[in-house]
């Protein structure tokens, strides 16, 4: 049975975190002095290159072994410089798509979509002011 993309990914972001988490023990040399204070210097605002070199390479790792389970699992990972995904075919005629709020072309119609000021829904334009 094959696991969802979301299944993965929290077994991979678990076994990060428990890396990150031997990787600053290590550097700690099993002083709770010094892991606390390792710890303690991660914050929000740190850098990749702030962290120590024994975390900075067990997150690269682990960010290694999440796209490679990924791949293995099935799922695509593409870059940023990939073409975009293909767009879905059309249904079939008459059919509308999930998208497109049954108007050819995706619009809506006349009235449709959020009233504006006033809650004028598509009763045209307003008489003016005397």
């Amino acid at each position: 049975m094959k696991k969802s993309a979301t299944d993965v990914m929290q077994e991979a972001l678990f076994a990060a975190v428990v890396d990150a988490i031997v990787a600053l023990t290590t550097r700690a040399q099993g002083l709770p002095n010094t892991l606390v204070r390792e710890v303690n210097a991660i914050h929000p605002n740190t850098a990749f290159g702030d962290l120590p070199k024994e975390l900075q390479a067990a997150i690269t790792a682990s960010t290694r072994a999440a796209l490679t389970r990924l791949m293995k699992e099935g799922y695509t990972v593409a870059s940023k410089d990939a073409p975009p995904p293909p767009r879905p075919a059309p249904g079939p005629s008459g059919a509308p798509r999930p998208f497109d709020r049954g108007r050819p072309g995706g619009k809506p119609g006349p009235g449709g979509g959020r009233p504006g000021p006033g809650g004028n829904r598509g009763r045209g334009p307003r008489p003016p002011r005397p």
